[in-house]
């Protein structure tokens, strides 16, 4: 068998609830000392002299109580259906993957572009998730700000096609669009290299 497709033994933990429970304690950390946002959150002039886990711990860290407060209440509400689609182990490899790419894409535009900015938050991730909820729930009912009924594909399409327009225009300065895309981005490519799944054909309902 390929590599790639070998999955896990299925298992249900509640994976979910350790990830929100951990980045809950980094911020109340970093809300106890302000040097452990500069220690993981992902800093290009830092990774080149060698802090490469930031590719890594930058999705723990977060700016501000409502920066956490959103990221965590997504991460609950399409996460936990999404651990119980594809079992705990593949969750937890999902998350950690496609938020790392994206923060290793950011590095490499923040790199070429000579921005030596800060990235933080679990959005790039959370885009994968939110991806991953659409593909296994294609007819779920999402209703954006409790009052706009769209189905799952729909709101993760929306919701892309517009941090693509932000990111072209340079709305929205602060809020880091190129890593909301990668997650998006490589949550696709993961689908398509890791379980044979195509998410458009998902979306159409094939």
């Amino acid at each position: 068998m390929n590599i790639l497709r070998r999955r896990f033994r299925y298992s249900f933990n509640w994976m979910v609830f350790y990830i929100i429970g951990i980045t809950v304690v980094v911020f109340l950390a970093q809300s106890w000392n302000r040097y452990i946002t500069v220690y993981i959150a992902m800093i290009p002039s830092l990774v080149l002299r060698g802090w490469v886990w930031q590719f890594v711990s930058y999705m723990f860290a977060h700016a501000g109580f409502s920066h956490i407060f959103f990221n965590m209440l997504g991460l609950f509400i399409f996460g936990v259906q999404v651990e119980r689609q594809i079992g705990s182990k593949e969750f937890l490899l999902y998350y950690l993957v496609t938020g790392a790419i994206a923060g290793v894409i950011s590095f490499g535009f923040y790199y070429l572009t000579g921005v030596n900015a800060i990235l933080l938050g679990a959005s790039g991730a959370l885009f994968a998730v939110e991806l991953a909820f659409a593909v296994f729930y294609p007819d779920a009912i999402i209703y954006v700000m409790g009052i706009i009924p769209l189905r799952a594909p729909v709101m993760v399409l929306g919701y892309t096609a517009l941090e693509l327009v932000f990111s072209v225009t340079g709305m929205q300065q602060g809020v880091a669009h190129l890593t909301h895309l990668s997650g998006f981005a490589v949550g696709w490519l993961y689908f398509l290299l890791r379980f044979g799944i195509n998410p458009w054909r998902a979306f159409r309902g094939r």
